[in-house]
């Protein structure tokens, strides 16, 4: 069986979706070097050859913008996004609408959705949040790894801290007013103690959009088995992260088989309704002459999205049905935002 051929069709014949990619931040950072034209020139060719309909694109906020120049940064990044798209000759939409996610896929373009990965843009004004909603921010990563007036982010590493905290008392409020605007919560970055708040204080579906096994590598970044339950009886969907020190890769490892290993535990645990794409593909976003950004960084498990496809495959030649493929690559993510849009 063919199963390279099998993983082409149904990556060119059903939705495909990338739940993280730094792309706002890195089309921002290259605007400021004189750059331009950055996802027709750099993504473009590789979206189409990977079969992406959608990809969300985070609000990242660098350290150095912290605290006072968070919501500048994020409004300059949405700001160059959006000029972008422009450029990119109708091929890519910036969805805000169920409407402009389904004609999305119906007319074979690129849907980009922006989500917060860190909510420091809008400080302690839950207002901000209606403001971003306007502007097309679909999703909220609560944190990145660091504490901010919502809650605390888990480290990469161990490190030395007093004591942690889950979702501030601003922080149960803004899951709140997310989930009545119709915002997708997301945890990833999120530590234990937010997880399991997030969970006793929301009643929707929420997301981890870019997290892995940690069953398989013991990163406080990937989510417990129990996390990954939690995840699932609420219908929501995890994001399997290409990083290669969230997934674990060891030397002279397959980065592809190690990213299906994770995968493919996740749908043995809960079924493959809960589980999609999230790579968090970073070399771009450093492997630049980016203003704000000096080393390069190899960080990826993917060369770029068109290798998205050897995952598939990999899945395949596992034993993961067709339907259930449908499903991973961009099903479910498309189920839980086309319930999400208004």
């Amino acid at each position: 069986m063919n199963f390279r051929e099998i993983a082409l069709n149904l990556h060119k014949n059903n939705v495909v979706a990338d739940f993280h990619l730094d792309l706002a931040g890195e089309i921002y950072n290259r605007y400021l070097a004189g750059e331009r034209e950055v996802i027709k020139n750099r993504y473009l060719a590789n979206f189409k050859k990977g079969g992406f309909n959608i990809i969300v694109s985070s609000l990242y906020i660098d350290d150095i913008f912290l605290p006072e120049m968070a919501l500048r940064a994020a409004l300059d990044q949405i700001s160059a996004l959006m000029e972008d798209i422009e450029s990119c000759d109708g091929e890519v939409v910036l969805v805000k609408t169920k409407e402009q996610l389904q004609n999305v896929i119906k007319e074979d373009k690129i849907g980009i959705i922006l989500s917060f990965e860190g909510l420091e843009p809008i400080g302690r004004d839950i207002k901000l949040l209606r403001i971003f909603y306007e502007l097309g921010v679909r999703a909220a990563g609560l944190v990145w790894s660091r504490r901010n007036y919502v809650a605390d982010g888990c480290s990469f590493n161990p490190v030395e801290e007093g004591q942690r905290g889950g979702l501030t008392k601003f922080g149960v409020d803004v899951v709140r007013k997310m989930e009545e605007m119709s915002m997708l919560v997301d945890v990833s970055h999120l530590n234990d103690e937010g997880f399991w708040d997030v969970v006793k204080f929301t009643n929707k579906p929420f997301i981890a959009s870019h997290s892995n096994v940690r069953s398989i590598h013991g990163k406080m970044r990937n989510l417990t088995d129990e996390q990954i339950k939690a995840i699932a009886e609420r219908n929501g969907v995890i994001g399997i992260n290409a990083y290669k020190t969230i997934a674990g890769f060891n030397t002279g490892e397959d980065p592809v088989k190690k990213l299906a290993d994770h995968t493919e535990y996740m749908v043995k645990l809960v079924g493959a309704s809960h589980v999609g794409y999230g790579f968090d593909l970073c070399g771009s976003y450093y492997d630049s002459e980016m203003k704000f950004k000096f080393e390069i960084n190899s960080s990826d498990g993917l060369a770029s999205h068109e290798e998205a496809v050897l995952i598939t495959e990999e899945l395949l030649r596992r034993g993961i049905s067709e339907e259930e493929v449908k499903l991973i690559i961009g099903g479910n993510f498309y189920r839980i935002f086309n319930d999400v849009f208004q």
